[in-house]
């Protein structure tokens, strides 16, 4: 189903584990601010209505989406850290310099999830415009941020 037709924020919290005692790291993008503080916002918010205390949220900033695969690496070679979210968005533009972007940090990302053996989430967007991005950071298509927050604790619960 496309997102046109679906709210992403739309999820099952069937079978979640107990998370009260489990330390996230956020990295968010500053790039695409206007998104990417959505998302942050909307993973927080997920993360501890589902039973995350505030102290065991770690935010970390990050210029853009293409340095979230390091940021993310550096924060999940930390033991005490048992899943990261990655928050980004890269809109397409004239130029191929999208698809390298998209492609290094999709790559990188799954990457550090494999080589750390937790769960290292991509809660980048990648749309065409503006308005597609903020469609899906808290307007009619949900929160990104929501569906990558969930992401995480169910992986957990794996």
């Amino acid at each position: 189903m496309s997102s046109v037709d679906k709210n992403l924020s739309a999820f099952s919290k069937k079978h979640l584990p107990n998370i009260n005692t489990k330390i996230f790291a956020i990295i968010v993008s500053e790039w695409n601010e206007a998104v990417t503080e959505a998302m942050f916002e909307g993973a927080y918010n997920t993360l501890r209505e589902n039973g995350v205390r505030k102290e065991n949220i770690l935010r970390k900033d990050v210029p853009g989406s293409f340095e979230l695969s390091l940021a993310a690496q550096w924060m999940a070679k930390r033991e005490d850290v048992d899943a990261v979210i990655c928050i980004g968005c890269v809109i397409q533009g004239e130029t191929k310099h999208f698809d390298f972007i998209c492609s290094a940090v999709a790559h990188g990302i799954t990457n550090v999830s494999l080589k750390y053996d937790k769960p290292v989430i991509f809660g980048v967007l990648t749309p065409n415009t503006q308005q597609q991005a903020l469609d899906r950071a808290g307007g009619k298509h949900g929160n990104k941020g929501d569906e990558a927050a969930i992401t995480a604790i169910k992986m957990l619960g794996f």
